[in-house]
């Protein structure tokens, strides 16, 4: 007879000179134990295929028990937890001080978007008790931060705060859509905040650089704690891929590399008034606004330069008008 595929294992030919009912049981034996091997293989193939979204990189993956066990460590919780005592120190430092003076507004339009792109995942995934309560904590703090500086808005220092927000937002988002690791609306957007994330800290770099001296410890201490966590991110970063070699989030690492160098830079400037980032860094925000000033002269007939001067000289006329007349000797 003509075979199709390899023929039977020597064990199986060697028993088809037995009863029939011996050569099917056989046969039968054989046809399992390939099917076992098969299904074996396929779940294999299966486990490698597997795709982690954004709430799995994050988070861990119920497909990868070692990965879940390991994100959960201690540099983790000290992250989350140093970020969220940043957060409750800038709100009790605004309402302290009935001022948002020593905070930079871009950053805080920044971490919003954030928040509000990476933590969609909320309407994806059921997820636990923790992770909810500190994720809508971020979103909903960082809308009570915006609605203070609207309502604070005659304390807040524009002329500190001039980092411009589209050179930082259109890379980003052109980063975003080369590098995500799949091309649905949550992974882009999850993608995007990671990057963001790495730049979110910027504004107020710029902002700390230019005012020299801070007014306030609460302000410093925002900073301190927010760049401590991700110092302690990218050491749960470490403990993960030396537990798990396989271990890859190259969107988070790039963010989280440059947060920490703008960090630890920041630190020396606050603590010993040297910084290796801040003459380059200054450099190059001016430069880029007055290209900016340039471009909206010739579209808008005016620029944010201009309108700057024009507050600042309403507010100067202001406090003259308030001042009380000096009284005659």
């Amino acid at each position: 007879r003509r075979q199709f595929g390899p023929p039977d294992p020597p064990s199986c030919r060697i028993r088809a000179r037995g009863p029939p009912g011996r050569v099917v049981w056989q046969r039968a034996g054989t046809m399992a134990a390939v099917a076992e091997g098969t299904a074996a293989a396929a779940e294999v193939v299966g486990k490698a295929a597997v795709v982690m979204d954004s709430m799995d990189k994050l988070h861990g993956t119920t497909n990868f028990a070692n990965f879940t066990a390991y994100s959960w460590n201690v540099f983790r919780y000290i992250g989350d937890y140093l970020h969220l005592t940043g957060i409750v120190v800038l709100l009790l430092t605004i309402a302290k001080n009935k001022s948002v003076a020593g905070i930079s507004r871009s950053t805080q339009v920044l971490y919003f978007l954030v928040f509000v792109t990476r933590y969609l995942d909320l309407f994806d995934h059921s997820q636990t008790l923790y992770l909810v309560f500190f994720k809508l904590t971020y979103i909903g703090t960082s809308l009570i931060v915006l609605v203070l500086f609207h309502q604070l808005d005659k304390t807040y220092e524009r002329r500190h705060d001039t980092a411009n927000l589209a050179v930082i937002i259109i890379p980003c988002c052109t980063a975003a859509a080369l590098l995500t690791s799949e091309y649905s609306i949550l992974e882009i957007l999850w993608t995007f905040s990671e990057f963001i994330e790495g730049f979110a800290m910027v504004p107020q770099y710029i902002f700390c650089y230019r005012e020299r001296q801070g007014k306030d410890w609460g302000a410093s201490l925002y900073v301190v704690s927010l760049g401590g966590y991700r110092v302690f991110y990218a050491f749960n970063w470490i403990y993960k891929k030396i537990q798990m070699p396989h271990y890859s989030d190259i969107q988070s690492w790039i963010g989280g590399v440059i947060e920490i160098m703008f960090f630890f830079d920041f630190l020396n400037f606050r603590f010993t008034g040297n910084s290796m980032l801040r003459t380059l860094v200054l450099s190059v925000d001016t430069k880029i606004n007055e290209i900016s000033d340039k471009v909206e002269m010739k579209v808008l007939g005016t620029s944010s330069a201009q309108r700057m001067e024009t507050e600042g000289g309403e507010m100067r006329r202001r406090r003259k008008a308030e001042e009380p007349p000096m009284e005659d000797v």
